[in-house]
């Protein structure tokens, strides 16, 4: 070294020794600052050295260093502090008997080295290097909506994963189904970036980008933000995320729903199916097994066929063919045989059955099936089976054997397919009536509906013995029913309304009798006829006299012998009193025995009927004489 060297070495030893022996701040020996950590808004503690004693800390100044510049922010003299105007002014205090300087409300902007410096005894600085932290928001991520197609060259956005208002910047890391991604050179790519926002904490954005296969059509992404704390390291996951996958359709197929075994009525599904996304367009066409011609079928956009109800026309083999629009492949499915089990309509022979009293009847059904047929014959009015087949002999028709009967072909391997035809037999004869006479209750100057129904072979017509309109109605092949409107009148009441049903074998007839609802005691009672008398009578009956009620009878028999005694006490006191004379003309005495003889006997006149006088027979049983007009000894001396 030479002489100029050797100055200049002396001078800078010398400018070293004199600006430690200054006490200028950051210049003395360099040692590794302390750590101290904190989160975000809690309290950091800045202590100025574990091994000062009490003494050194009388006199101590702080400094925040700042791109390697120190900046004075609190002074303490005699264990007194005082803030140095700025940004820390407030929020710094003293603790631990001044040994401990305390900075509240932590920020990101206080990340950074503070420096204690005590000046007695002699100069000494401790430095403290202060690290903040804070947990990132919950990460969302947004996928891809209008996805990716397996054809593309180069990696797709597949989604984007943003984590907010974390402190330092956290590290992302990509998974799919569970399994960390790292970079592919033009297979994945990871772009990050982040944004500082004016408090100091990071927003962070990562993208990523992926080539995308076919197996990648239900995969899972997401995103993972790792963090520190002062308690240690820690994660936060988003949510899992699907991408729309597109590649060409492979393979188109057929299906149809309801699966198993078809019968007419149902309602069909032809569906096309296929492995591409999005799906091809699809047309679907039939092969008529027979004639070997290809009709193509009206499908919906979505490749459907709706067949509803299936016929036994849509029988055939089906075929579904796919166009890919983008690449325009076609694609077809292997045929799919539809059968429509079936049961054609049921005729019956003869159509219109007719036959007279007494005679036979062969009724004969026919159908066509597919599969095997069963032929059954019910009775229609009773559901009852009569015969398993497709003939149903009839012998010794009654007429009430006329009606109706049902055949039914059915399929026993087709549960369900079943097709019925409903024959009406006629039986000749006069018309009948269900009844013969009715009372029907009813007010003066009122309009009433009188109905009457009546069936035949030929079918009856019905005529009225008062005026008004009739109205007549179908009750069946063989039956009507007419009723007339009319105004209840005196006369009416007193001749009834008739209605005549007749044909060409006969006529009957129902006479209805209109009674004043102001008369009426009991219900109203109607007279019908059994099954043999309807089927045979013809003619009109008389009117019947009226059941009376047994309770009826007792109350008038008790107020008939009421009122005698009372009449006969009043005889009895004329008698005594003489006014009374007892003539001999029509006077019948009844012997009475010797014990007796004080007795007396009253006579009384009745004008009851000789069938009702049976009431007031003497207590022996005596009748009356035929020549007797009416009059009646009563023996009252009991």
């Amino acid at each position: 070294m030479g002489l100029p060297g050797l100055l200049c070495a002396v001078l800078l030893a010398a400018c070293c020794c004199c600006r430690r022996a200054a006490g200028v701040p950051g210049e003395v020996e360099q040692l590794e600052p302390e750590l101290v950590e904190v989160e975000v808004g809690s309290t950091a503690l800045l202590k100025c050295g574990p091994s000062h004693s009490q003494g050194n800390f009388s006199h101590v100044d702080w400094f925040s260093v700042y791109k390697e510049k120190p900046t004075l922010i609190f002074r303490v003299r005699q264990s007194q502090g005082q803030s140095e105007p700025g940004e820390y002014q407030h929020r710094l205090s003293l603790q631990d008997k001044g040994t401990t300087l305390a900075l509240a409300h932590v920020t990101p902007h206080d990340e950074r080295i503070y420096l204690c410096q005590g000046k007695r005894p002699r100069s000494q600085e401790h430095r403290i290097q202060l690290r903040v932290y804070k947990a990132p928001e919950e990460p969302s991520i947004q996928a891809n909506a209008l996805g990716i197609s397996v054809n593309s060259r180069e990696p797709e956005e597949v989604a984007t994963c943003v984590g907010r208002n974390g402190y330092p910047v956290p590290q992302v890391i990509w998974y799919k189904n569970g399994w960390p991604l790292k970079e592919q050179k033009n297979r994945v790519h990871i772009q990050s970036s982040q944004i500082v926002e004016s408090s100091g904490l990071y927003t962070l954005r990562s993208v990523l980008k992926a080539q995308l296969l076919k197996e990648d059509k239900d995969a899972q992404f997401y995103c993972e933000l790792n963090y520190r704390l002062p308690s240690g390291n820690h994660m936060k996951e988003s949510k899992e995320v699907t991408v729309p996958v597109f590649y060409p359709a492979e393979k188109v197929w057929l299906e149809v729903e309801p699966v198993g075994i078809l019968k007419e009525g149902d309602r069909v599904e032809i569906r096309c199916l296929a492995d591409g996304n999005p799906p091809p367009h699809f047309s679907i066409s039939k092969q008529n097994p027979s004639t070997r011609e290809v009709v193509e079928e009206t499908a919906d956009d979505d490749g459907v066929l709706v067949l509803e109800p299936a016929q036994k026309e849509h029988s055939g083999l089906y075929e579904c063919q796919g166009l890919d629009l983008e690449t325009t492949a076609s694609l077809l499915s292997d045929q799919r045989e539809l059968l429509v089990n079936y049961v054609s309509d049921v005729r019956v022979n003869p159509m219109a059955p007719e036959s007279q009293e007494g005679s036979s009847l062969t009724l004969t059904c026919e159908a066509e099936s597919n599969q095997i047929l069963e032929f059954q014959w019910l009775r229609e009015k009773t559901g009852e089976v009569l015969e398993k087949g497709p003939v149903l002999q009839l012998n010794n028709l009654k007429r009430d054997a006329g009606g109706g009967y049902c055949c039914m072909a059915s399929v026993p391997s087709v549960p369900g397919l079943n097709r019925t035809q409903l024959v009406n037999v006629a039986i000749f004869g006069s018309p009948w009536m269900a009844v013969k006479k009715r009372k029907v209750w009813v007010q003066e100057n009122t309009m009433v509906n009188l109905s009457c129904e009546a069936s035949g072979h030929p079918r009856p017509t019905i005529s009225w013995s008062v005026g008004g309109a009739a109205n007549e109605q179908d009750q069946g092949p063989q039956s009507v029913l007419s009723i007339v409107n009319v105004l209840v009148t005196p006369e009416l009441l007193g001749t009834g309304a008739e209605c005549v049903a007749s044909n060409s074998l006969g006529k009957n007839t129902t006479v209805i009798f209109l009674e004043l609802a102001s008369n009426r005691t009991t219900g109203p009672i109607t007279s019908t006829v059994g099954p043999h008398a309807r089927a045979n009578g013809t003619s009109t009956e008389k009117k019947l006299p009226e059941p009376q009620s047994k309770g009826v009878v007792i109350v008038a028999v008790t107020v008939c012998l009421l009122v005698l005694a009372v009449l006969g006490a009043v005889l009895y006191f004329f008698y005594k009193k003489g006014k009374l004379p007892c003539g001999r003309s029509g006077k019948q005495e009844i012997t009475l025995p010797p014990s007796h003889k004080s007795e007396f006997v009253v006579e009384v006149k009745s004008d009851k009927l000789p069938e009702e006088m049976g009431l007031l027979q003497g207590s022996n049983g005596d009748k009356r004489a035929p020549g007797d007009q009416g009059e009646k000894y009563i023996d009252l001396r009991h």
